[in-house]
């Protein structure tokens, strides 16, 4: 089982986004930026989602800080296709964040790719 964290102002919205996917392998949890740093770093979840207004800061300021930027990166403004979200989990990123408006179409893309990574 994969756990993925969400986090930021969209945090339950990312949840019941991905939640309504039906993705077996995944269990997604609603979280904050701190509880998620101490359990990533702990090997109590595998990756965050992190939602604000633009996706470049707030989302992941606090886990930048305590994970590194190598584990990071924030797609900004920027909508990904679920290949770029494959090749950026094979470098180990594990920490994502992105712009609240859009979760509907984001948080789907990220969630499908995490699964089909196992």
């Amino acid at each position: 089982m994969t756990k993925i964290l969400t986090g930021g102002l969209g945090k339950t919205e990312v949840a019941d986004t991905v939640g309504r996917l039906g993705l077996d392998r995944l269990e997604i949890t609603v979280s904050n930026d701190m509880d998620a740093a101490m359990k990533l770093r702990a090997g109590q979840a595998d990756y965050y989602l992190g939602t604000c207004h633009t996706g470049a800061g707030a989302s992941l300021g606090v886990l930048v800080g305590l994970l590194g930027k190598p584990l990071c990166h924030t797609f900004g403004r920027s909508v990904p296709t679920e290949d770029e979200v494959g090749a950026l989990l094979a470098e180990g990123k594990r920490v994502f964040g992105f712009a609240i408006d859009q979760i509907d179409v984001i948080a789907p893309v990220m969630a499908r790719a995490i699964a089909a990574r196992g």
